[in-house]
């Protein structure tokens, strides 16, 4: 363990309080964190890196909740929005090492209904990338939909792809972690959904604070609200025909997201026992750079060599080739993992991991062997790289040299 510190720095004429603690030779790291609030706009978040198994930096600070000013202390979770995609895809990585799951057999081998409306050839490998064309539903995503799993699974099963499995590319932006966690019903032992799964089987072990499935024993007091930014702020840093697709409800991308606002909540700011495995996780970065070391350097969770080879592999593009069909742009998946692009990079090419809207990010890089998160409560409005964690991205691995 390292000491832990606390300084403060300036920002817009207050005193923000950074608190935690960095390794000798990773100062700068600290210094890239203090001035986030600064010159980046940053509210309250936290920075967490592991690097060959070992935590170097882990650091907090700034407010959780802008109305209240309440400070960001060192247990204190978000949701972290499609950051949640690696979790859920550590789920299914890890039925891959225990001989449930393979990648390049058909998902109506494991679950026959899935099969109607031509899906019967679709691969679990072109799920997980974004490619099978079932990146909405004809019906509403609507909280009584997602908590009934039995119906929900109906629902998934009879939707008919946007068109053939593998010819196009288009970001399942809520919907794959839907298909996931049935899909892992299917093939797990004890049935359990994915939010479940993963607390039993990645979770608890590694003693993270992170949960796909919020459990009704954490408190609001550990939790950040989070701080949207405004329109003109949106319209400054997204591109525009992003952005009008994003306020078209019959756009691609405004389907995709269909239900990404579910996990929200008035009264408790987060919706407790409820699952939106694509984009509802809560938690620390702490937790996400720990799990996503397990996944860096191996030897933990039972994880097998042959595993952690196909998600270090480059990603398998459709006969579209990298174009998404939501986003509008270039971007690389594989295995329910984002990919380094030369629009979305981040660590060497045989990274994995995702980031999510607003600025969280997780990943593993085999090749350094370090285990990254960021997370934060201020929105981001940026698409290849929120500047805050790309200047901690760049900071940790300079200093690693």
């Amino acid at each position: 363990m390292f000491p832990v510190m606390q300084f403060f720095t300036a920002e817009a004429g207050k005193r923000v309080a950074v608190n935690g603690y960095v390794a000798d030779g990773f100062e700068s790291v600290r210094q890239v964190f203090a001035e986030n609030f600064t010159r980046r706009g940053e509210l309250g978040g936290a920075c967490c890196a592991y690097y060959r198994g070992k935590k170097v930096v882990d650091l907090w600070g700034g407010i959780r909740n802008r109305k209240t000013g309440e400070p960001w202390e060192h247990d204190t979770m978000v949701i972290i929005y499609s950051a949640t995609k690696g979790l859920a895809a550590m789920a299914m990585a890890l039925a891959h090492s225990r001989g449930w799951l393979n990648f390049d057999r058909r998902v109506a081998s494991y679950w026959p209904e899935f099969a109607q409306h031509g899906k019967h050839t679709i691969t679990v490998r072109q799920l997980l990338a974004h490619q099978a064309g079932l990146f909405a539903l004809d019906v509403p995503v609507t909280r009584e939909l997602v908590m009934d799993v039995d119906r929900l699974a109906r629902v998934l099963a009879r939707q008919e792809p946007a068109w053939p499995p593998g010819e196009r590319q288009a970001y399942h932006g809520i919907t794959l972690g839907f298909y996931e966690s049935e899909l892992l019903r299917r093939i797990d032992p004890q049935h359990r959904t994915i939010g479940q799964f993963f607390q039993d089987e990645i979770a608890t072990p590694l003693e993270l604070d992170v949960y796909i499935r919020l459990p009704e024993t954490i408190p609001d007091a550990k939790l950040a609200v989070i701080s949207r930014p405004s329109l003109l702020q949106m319209m400054r840093g997204l591109p525009l025909r992003f952005l009008l697709d994003a306020f078209n409800r019959r756009s691609n991308l405004s389907r995709a997201l269909d239900g990404s606002a579910l996990p929200h909540d008035n009264h408790c700011i987060y919706v407790r026992n409820f699952e939106v495995p694509s984009g509802g996780a809560v938690g620390t970065a702490r937790a996400i750079a720990r799990a996503y070391s397990a996944f860096a350097i191996g030897g933990e969770l039972g994880l097998k060599q042959d595993t952690l080879d196909l998600l270090a592999a480059p990603a398998t593009p459709s006969a579209n080739g990298f174009f998404d069909e939501c986003i509008k742009g270039d971007a690389k998946f594989s295995l329910g993992f984002m990919k380094p692009s030369a629009g979305i990079p981040f660590g060497s090419a045989s990274s994995f991991g995702s980031p999510g809207a607003g600025g969280a990010m997780g990943f593993a890089d085999p090749e350094t062997g370090i285990g990254y998160g960021y997370v934060t409560s201020q929105m981001g409005t940026t698409l290849s790289g929120d500047p805050r964690d790309v200047a901690l991205r760049d900071a940790i691995y300079a200093a690693r040299k």
